[in-house]
C-alpha cells in the first residue's frame, strides 16, 4: 500500500488526507497516512473546504449491488492483481504524486549538498539547520531539501533531478532497515550518477531522531561535505547567561513515568491487587493494552507480559497447569474485551478450563483511544446500541464463577473479591468485572454542568479531600499504594519535623481513593473529607456558625488547661 508522511503542520496534514483519498482512487490502491508524534502535537490553523457529497452512497450500493469475481482475492484473480499492481497501479500512483507535487523541494537549487527526508522529519531538520545558522524561523534555508510527503512509492526522476549537480546527499530516515536510502542508492547506481549518498553513517541506526540527534547528524554531514557552509559557532538553546552550561536535566528533574489520571477508577483495582500480593505472595500477572497497562509502572509494578489488545487472559492461558499451586491473574479492558477478548480470552478460558483469575476493567468507554462508546457503555447513544452488560456476555460464554464490583473505589471489597478468586476451591475461570466510569470522561461531562449550576446560584456540594498534618507521620506509604498525581508532599514550618508530610493539591477530584487505600491497608488515619458548599442556604450557614462556636469553645478549653512556664 502507498504511504504518506506529511510535514508536521496543519495545512500539510489536511492536504495529505485529501491527496490520500484521491491517490487511492487514481491508483485503485489503499493508502496509509502516517501521523507522527510531532504531527499530533502541532498547533495552527487551516482553511477548510466545502463538503462534497460522494458520487455513490452506501444506500446506492445496496440498491444496485455489483459483483466482479475478478476483484476477489482468490486464485487465479490474485495473480492478475499482482501483475496489475506493477503494470498499472504503481505507475498511476507515481504519476499522481509527480503531477500533484506531493513531494516538496525547498532551499537553493545550486548547492553542492542536499538533504532528503521523510515528511515527518521536516521540522526537526529545520530546527537543526536553525541551530547551525543555516535556516531562519520561517524555514528559509540555503541548503537544498527534498521532502518526501509520499515515502512510498518513490519517484525516480524526481529524486535524480534533485541530485543533479550535488556532490553529496544525506538521507534522513528514521528506523531500520534503511529502505529509502537503499532505494535511492540503487537509483543513483543505475543512472550512473556520481553523487555520494549517505545516511546512517551520520545518524543512528535506530531510535527516535530527537533535536540533539538531528543536530549532531546534520552537523557531522555538513562538516564532512560542505564545511564552508557552517558558521563559527552553533547556537545552543541549553545555555543561559554568559554561556554557562545548565545542569543535565536527568540529574535535576525526577523521572516521571506515565500513569493513571487523577481520580482514575483503575488505580484502586491495582492498589487492591498489591495488597493481595502482600498477603498471598506474588502471582503471574498478564497485562493488556489500554489505560490499565500503566499498572506495570511505579508505584504498582504489576504485570509480567503484554501481548495485544484484548489478549491479556489469552496470554495467561499458557500458564494453565493442573499441577500449579498458584493461579495466574490477567487483566483486560472493556474496549479490548469487546474487540476480541470475549472469544480469544473468555471463550478460550472456558473451553480450555483455565483455572486463572480474569479481571475485566470496565470504565464504560474505549477510554485509552479517546473515550468512544462501546457495547457496554451506560450512556444513551443516538446512533449506536449501548447498555449491554459485560456480565451477561461473560455468562453467555459459560463462565460460572463471576463477581461484579460496581464501584472500584471500594478497595476493601476489591481486595476481598480478589482474595476469594485466588483461594476458592472452584475450578474453571474466575471472572471479576470491576466497573467505574472513566474519571476523565466523567469530568468532561459533569464539570461544565456543575460550573453552570454554581453560576446560576444553585446549591452544590463538592467533596474535597485533605491530609491532617498533625496526624501524618511522613512515611508516605499511602503514595506507594496510590500514585495519584494530586497526592504529593509538603514541608512543614515545624522545626521538630524534618520529613515532609503528604498533601493533596487543588487538582483533587474527590474520588476518595487515597482514604480508601489508607483504610484498606490499615495506614494512618490522616485523610479527611470536607464538603465544600457552593451557594449555601440558611441552614448551611446556621450549621457553620454552630460548628465554629463548638470548635472555638473546645479550643479555648484546651488552651486553659495547657501548662505555662513563667519567666524566671
Amino acid at each position: 500500500v502507498w504511504l504518506l508522511d506529511p510535514r508536521p503542520n496543519l495545512p500539510s496534514i489536511v492536504k495529505a488526507v485529501e491527496d490520500g483519498f484521491e491517490l487511492s482512487e487514481a491508483s485503485n490502491t489503499p493508502v496509509m497516512l502516517q501521523v507522527r508524534i510531532r504531527c499530533c502535537h502541532v498547533h495552527g490553523h487551516f482553511v477548510a473546504k466545502d463538503n462534497k457529497r460522494p458520487p455513490m452512497s452506501v444506500a446506492d450500493a445496496l440498491e444496485a449491488p455489483r459483483r466482479d469475481t475478478g476483484r476477489i482475492v482468490l486464485p487465479p484473480a490474485s495473480f492478475l492483481h499482482e501483475k496489475e499492481k506493477v503494470a498499472k497501479r504503481w505507475p498511476a500512483a507515481v504519476d499522481f504524486i509527480r503531477s500533484r507535487k506531493i513531494n516538496e523541494i525547498f532551499g537553493s537549487d545550486h548547492g553542492s549538498v542536499g538533504i532528503v527526508m521523510q515528511g515527518g522529519m521536516y521540522n526537526s531538520v529545520i530546527r537543526a539547520l536553525q541551530r547551525l545558522g543555516l535556516a531562519d524561523t520561517y524555514g528559509d534555508t540555503d541548503v537544498s531539501l527534498y521532502v518526501l510527503n509520499a515515502v512510498y512509492p518513490l519517484v525516480d526522476d524526481e529524486f535524480l533531478a534533485f541530485c543533479e549537480g550535488k556532490q553529496a546527499v544525506l538521507v534522513v530516515e528514521e528506523g531500520q532497515p534503511n529502505y529509502i536510502e537503499q532505494a535511492f542508492a540503487a537509483m543513483l547506481h543505475k543512472a550512473g550518477r556520481g553523487t555520494r549518498l549517505v545516511g546512517k553513517e551520520h545518524l543512528p541506526m535506530a531510535g527516535e531522531y530527537t533535536g540533539q540527534v538531528m543536530l549532531d547528524g546534520i552537523g557531522s554531514f555538513l562538516r564532512a561535505n560542505a564545511p564552508h557552509l557552517l558558521p563559527g559557532e552553533v547556537r545552543a538553546p541549553n545555555k543561559s547567561g554568559e554561556g554557562v552550561d545548565t545542569a543535565d536535566l536527568i540529574n535535576v528533574v525526577p523521572g516521571r513515568p506515565p500513569g493513571f489520571c487523577i481520580g482514575c477508577p483503575e488505580r484502586p483495582i491495582f492498589a487492591a491487587t498489591k495488597l493481595v500480593e502482600q498477603e498471598l505472595g506474588k502471582h503471574h500477572t498478564a497485562s493488556d493494552i489500554g489505560c490499565h497497562l500503566f499498572s506495570i509502572m511505579p508505584p504498582f509494578e504489576l504485570g509480567a507480559t503484554t501481548m495485544g489488545y484484548g489478549l491479556g487472559p489469552a496470554s495467561a492461558s499458557a500458564f494453565n497447569s493442573p499441577d500449579a499451586k498458584r493461579r495466574s491473574i490477567s487483566f483486560v479492558g472493556d474496549g479490548g474485551f469487546w474487540h476480541n477478548g470475549l472469544t480469544s480470552s473468555i471463550g478460550n478460558a472456558v473451553f480450555n478450563k483455565n483455572d486463572g483469575v480474569i479481571v475485566i476493567v470496565d470504565n464504560f468507554y474505549s477510554a485509552a483511544t479517546g473515550g468512544q462508546d462501546i457495547l457496554s457503555s451506560r450512556a444513551s447513544n443516538r446512533t449506536k446500541s449501548t447498555k449491554h452488560p459485560i456480565t451477561e456476555a461473560v455468562k453467555g460464554m459459560g463462565v460460572k464463577w463471576l463477581r461484579h464490583i460496581d464501584r472500584t473505589y471500594d478497595v476493601g471489597k476489591m481486595q476481598a473479591t480478589l482474595r476469594e478468586a485466588l483461594t476458592t476451591e472452584e475450578k474453571g475461570p474466575k471472572v471479576i468485572v470491576a466497573s467505574s466510569e472513566c474519571m476523565l470522561n466523567r469530568q468532561r461531562r459533569e464539570k461544565p454542568l456543575v460550573d453552570k449550576a454554581i453560576k446560576g446560584g444553585e446549591r452544590i456540594v463538592k467533596p474535597k479531600f485533605g491530609v491532617d498534618e498533625d496526624i501524618c507521620t511522613g512515611d508516605h506509604a499511602c503514595m506507594r499504594l496510590s500514585g495519584c498525581p494530586s497526592l504529593s508532599v509538603r514541608s512543614l514550618d515545624d522545626p521538630l519535623r524534618d520529613d515532609p508530610v503528604a498533601s493533596i493539591d487543588q487538582n483533587c477530584v474527590g474520588c476518595g481513593n487515597c482514604g480508601e487505600v489508607a483504610d484498606a491497608a490499615v495506614l494512618c488515619p490522616s485523610f479527611y473529607r470536607a464538603d465544600v458548599v457552593h451557594n449555601p442556604g440558611r441552614w448551611d450557614r446556621f450549621l457553620e456558625s454552630a460548628r465554629r462556636a463548638v470548635i472555638g469553645r473546645l479550643q479555648r478549653r484546651r488552651e486553659s488547661r495547657r501548662l505555662v512556664f513563667a519567666d524566671a
